[in-house]
C-alpha cells in the first residue's frame, strides 16, 4: 500500500509510514476542523462538515505546493535558473504559539491541522498567482512577482493575505468548538530581490534573497495574532486599494532606521490606478483632442440605432484608460448612461469576475448589498424586464456568486449565452448607452466569451461598446463594419513638453530636469507622471504640482518601482529566446546593428535571429532605424532598455559586456580608433580593467591627434596668390 501523504510504498500491515511517519489506519480527517472520523461516516461528528471530499484531500502530495505552470516556468527559463533581479512582494505567514498547539494535539493530529492550514494558505496564494517557495516549519514564505513578474505584485499579496485570513478565521472557529485556539499572523514587504535557484541538481529550490526578504520576515514576527502587517513600501503601492491602519514606526533588528508599518484591515474603495490619481487630482488631458472628437463621432452613429464597437489599443502607460475616462465623463455629462467594467490583472484567473461586475451595475447593486437583498432585486428587475426571465433567476444568481449550488462553471454555457444575448438586447434597444470595458487584456475567459456574445448583439441597438486593451490581447469580437480601432501612440514632442510643464512648473531650476524627463519617458504620460511623483516623494522637488522647484541636484533619475514592475511584467510575457535577446541588446545599448547583435547573441547565420527580431518588432520592443547597408535597430522606449539591463545579475551583465567588447574588436577592425572609447566602456563594465585601460589610452591618443591636427590647420600660413 502507498502512504497517502508522501506516496511511499509500505508493507500491507504497516500502521505508520516508514518515510514520513503518517498514520496508515483507515480513518478520515475532517477537511474543516481536522477531527479524526471513522471510515464510512458521511459527515464530521465534531462540526458537521461533509467528509465526501476528505479522501481526495488526503491524497494530495504535500510536497507539490507549487502549481505546475510555475514549476515548468522555473525549470525552462534560463533567467529563473541563473538568477535575476525583480521587484516583488514577499509574504511570510506562521501559526502563533504553534509549540503549545503541537504539544496539546500530539504529532499525528497536529500534522493534520498543519496540513489544513497549509492547504488554506496555498489556495489563497496560488489564487493570486503567488509562489510558495518555502515551508518554514509552521508557516510559509511566498513571492508575488517571481518567477513571473506582475506589475501589481503588492496588491496580489494583500488580496492573498485577506483571502487566506478569512478562511483561516473560519477554520479557527471550528477548532474553537473543540477548545483549541488557532491564529495566524502575516507580514508583507515589497522591494527588489535577487531570485533564482539555490542548491544542486539533486535538490533545487527557487527562492528570493536580499534585504527585502529579511524585513518581510520581521514584519511577520511583529504582527499581532490574526493580523497582517505591511511595510511603508508595500503600503505606498496599495494605498486606496486596501483599508490600512498606520501603527507607527517600528525598530527592526539589523536595520539602522525605524520602519513605518501598517496593518491590513480590508479592501479599499479604489479599483483602478486612475482612482488614486483622481484623489490627488487628475492632470490635464493633453494631446488627445483629435481622439476625443473621433470618439464623439462614433458615439453619434451608435445613438442612431446602429450600435458600434471601439477598441482603444496601446502599450502600457500610453494613456488608454485616461482617454476613455475623459470620454465617459463627457457621456455622463450629456445624460448618457455608462456601465463600467474594470478588469484587474489578478482577475484573469477568477471566472465570471468581469461579467459579475457588469451585472451588478445593471441591477444597481452596491458592493455591500446583502445576499437576500440581491436575490429580491434580481428577481424583481428580471421579471419587470421580461416575464419569461423567471427561469433565468438561478442562472444570474450563480454568476453573481450567491446561487444555491455555490458553484459556477468555468466556461459560458449555451444557456448563459442565450440569456445574455436576450438580456442585453432588452436593456439596450430602447435607450442609448455606453458599455465600457477597461483593461480588457486581463478579462477572465468565461467573461470574455459573454462579451463576444454582447458584441455580436450590438447591431440594431443604441449602444457603444468601448474597450481598451494592450496589443497582445486579440479578442474574438473585433472586425466587421461596426468595429473601429483607435491605436493610441505616445504623446508627441510638443504635447510631452506641455505635460511636463503642467506637472513641474516653470521654475528656472527645472530646465535641465525637464529635458531629462522628456528624454527618458519617451512620450508616455503615465511614466512621466510617475517619475515626477517619485521625485517629489523623495524630497528632490519642493512645492506642489505645477509649482515645483528643484531642492537638490539631480545626479540620476531613479526608476520608479511602479514603472519598473510594469515593464518587467511586459518583458516576462515574452518567450525565452526573445527575452534573452532583449537583455543582450540592452547591454549593447539603446541602438545597435544586426551583425553585432548576431555576434554577441550567438544565434548564428540562420534564420533564428530574424525570427526573434520579428517577434520583438511585432511586440513593439524594437523599431527598425536603418535598413541598409546593414539593418540597425533601437529600443522603442528607453525605459524598456533600462529595465531589461537592470533585471540581469551583475555577473551575467559582465559576461555580455565582455562579449560586446570582443565583437566590436572583430567587427570594427577597420575603425578601431573610432570605436576605442566604446570598446573601453564595455571592457570596464565587464570588470576587465587592464583591457579597459588599454583602450582608454588608445581613445585618448586619437583625441589628442585630432586636436593637434586642428591646431595645425589653424597655424598653417595662408597660401600666396599664384602669379599670373
Amino acid at each position: 500500500m502507498r502512504c497517502p501523504h508522501c506516496r511511499h510504498e509500505t508493507r500491507e500491515r504497516a500502521r505508520f509510514c516508514g518515510t514520513c511517519g503518517a498514520s496508515l489506519e483507515s480513518r478520515v480527517s475532517c477537511p474543516r476542523c481536522a477531527t479524526i472520523n471513522p471510515l464510512g461516516q458521511k459527515f464530521c461528528d465534531a462540526c458537521g462538515e461533509s467528509l465526501s471530499s476528505a479522501g481526495g484531500a488526503s491524497e494530495r502530495d504535500a510536497r507539490a505546493y507549487t502549481p505546475r505552470y510555475l514549476v515548468e516556468r522555473i525549470l525552462t527559463t534560463r533567467s529563473a535558473l541563473e538568477g535575476e533581479r525583480k521587484q516583488v512582494s514577499v509574504l511570510f505567514a506562521d501559526v502563533v504559539d504553534s509549540m503549545r498547539l503541537a504539544e496539546r494535539l500530539g504529532a499525528e493530529e497536529w500534522h493534520r491541522v498543519l496540513d489544513r492550514i497549509f492547504a488554506i494558505l496555498s489556495a489563497g496564494i496560488h489564487r493570486f498567482e503567488g509562489t510558495i517557495n518555502q515551508f518554514t516549519g509552521d508557516g510559509v514564505m511566498a513571492l508575488f512577482g517571481a518567477p513571473v513578474a506582475h506589475e501589481d505584485h503588492a496588491r496580489r499579496a494583500c488580496h492573498a493575505a485577506l483571502s487566506a485570513m478569512s478562511e483561516l478565521h473560519a477554520y479557527a472557529g471550528a477548532l474553537r468548538a473543540r477548545g483549541l485556539e488557532l491564529s495566524v499572523r502575516m507580514g508583507i514587504n515589497s522591494g527588489e530581490v535577487v531570485v533564482g535557484k539555490i542548491g544542486d541538481d539533486l535538490r533545487m529550490d527557487y527562492t528570493a534573497q536580499g534585504h527585502c526578504v529579511g524585513i518581510a520576515a520581521r514584519m511577520q514576527q511583529l504582527a499581532a495574532a490574526g493580523t497582517v502587517l505591511l511595510t511603508e513600501s508595500t503600503a505606498q503601492l496599495v494605498e486606496g486599494f486596501f483599508a490600512l491602519a498606520d501603527v507607527g514606526p517600528r525598530s527592526i533588528k539589523g536595520v539602522s532606521a525605524e520602519i513605518r508599518t501598517f496593518e491590513l484591515r480590508g479592501v479599499g474603495p479604489r479599483r483602478t490606478r486612475l482612482d488614486g490619481s483622481a484623489l490627488r487630482g487628475l492632470s490635464r488631458l493633453i494631446g488627445r483632442e483629435t481622439e476625443l472628437t473621433w470618439l464623439d463621432g462614433i458615439l453619434t452613429r451608435s445613438m442612431e440605432s446602429t450600435g458600434q464597437i471601439v477598441g482603444v489599443i496601446g502599450e502600457a502607460g500610453v494613456g488608454k484608460s485616461r482617454l476613455c475616462l475623459e470620454f465617459i465623463q463627457r457621456c455622463r455629462a450629456r445624460g448618457i448612461p455608462v456601465h463600467e467594467v474594470h478588469c484587474p490583472s489578478h482577475g484573469a484567473t477568477v471566472p465570471w469576475l468581469a461579467i459579475r461586475e457588469l451585472m451588478r451595475g445593471y441591477f444597481g447593486l452596491a458592493p455591500d448589498t446583502a445576499a437576500d437583498s440581491i436575490r429580491r432585486t434580481v428577481e424583481q428587475q428580471l421579471l419587470a424586464l421580461d416575464a419569461g426571465f423567471a427561469s433565468a433567476v438561478p442562472l444570474v444568481l450563480e454568476i453573481l456568486g450567491i446561487g444555491d449550488s455555490g458553484q459556477r462553471p468555468a466556461r459560458a454555457t449555451p444557456q448563459t449565452a442565450t440569456f445574455m444575448r436576450r438580456f442585453f438586447r432588452l436593456q439596450s434597444t430602447s435607450q442609448p448607452g455606453v458599455l465600457f470595458l477597461d483593461d480588457a487584456h486581463w478579462i477572465d475567459r468565461a467573461s470574455d466569451e459573454l462579451v463576444q456574445v454582447i458584441a455580436a448583439s450590438v447591431r440594431g441597438t443604441q449602444t457603444l461598446l468601448l474597450a481598451n486593451f494592450r496589443p497582445e490581447y486579440k479578442p474574438a469580437w473585433i472586425g466587421g463594419s461596426h468595429y473601429h480601432q483607435l491605436a493610441l501612440s505616445p504623446l508627441g514632442e510638443e504635447a510631452s513638453r506641455e505635460l511636463v510643464r503642467d506637472l513641474l512648473g516653470s521654475d528656472g531650476s527645472l530646465d535641465e530636469l525637464s529635458a531629462r524627463i522628456l528624454e527618458r519617458t519617451g512620450g508616455s504620460p503615465f511614466f512621466t507622471e510617475e517619475v515626477v511623483t517619485a521625485l517629489a516623494a523623495s524630497g528632490s522637488l519642493l512645492g506642489e504640482r505645477g509649482a515645483y522647484r528643484l531642492a537638490t541636484p539631480i545626479e540620476g533619475l531613479a526608476l520608479p518601482v511602479t514603472v519598473q514592475a510594469l515593464l518587467a511584467a511586459r518583458i516576462d510575457r515574452l518567450g525565452e529566446r526573445a527575452k534573452d535577446l532583449l537583455q543582450v541588446a540592452a547591454v549593447i545599448g539603446k541602438q545597435f546593428d544586426e551583425p553585432l547583435l548576431r555576434e554577441v547573441s550567438g544565434l548564428g547565420d540562420g534564420h533564428d535571429l530574424d525570427a526573434v527580431l520579428g517577434v520583438l518588432q511585432d511586440e513593439e520592443f524594437f523599431r527598425l532605424v536603418t535598413l541598409s547597408p546593414k539593418p540597425e535597430y533601437a529600443f522603442k522606449h528607453p525605459l524598456v532598455c533600462e529595465v531589461a539591463y537592470l533585471s540581469q545579475l551583475g555577473e551575467r551583465r559582465a559576461q555580455v559586456h565582455a562579449a560586446v567588447a570582443t565583437a566590436l574588436e572583430k567587427l570594427r577592425s577597420d575603425r578601431l580608433g573610432e570605436y576605442a572609447s566604446l570598446i573601453a566602456h564595455h571592457w570596464e563594465a565587464s570588470g576587465m580593467r587592464f583591457e579597459a585601460a588599454r583602450w582608454k589610452r588608445r581613445a585618448a591618443l586619437r583625441v589628442a591627434n585630432i586636436k593637434v591636427g586642428v591646431r595645425g590647420v589653424r597655424r598653417r600660413p595662408a597660401r600666396p596668390p599664384e602669379n599670373g
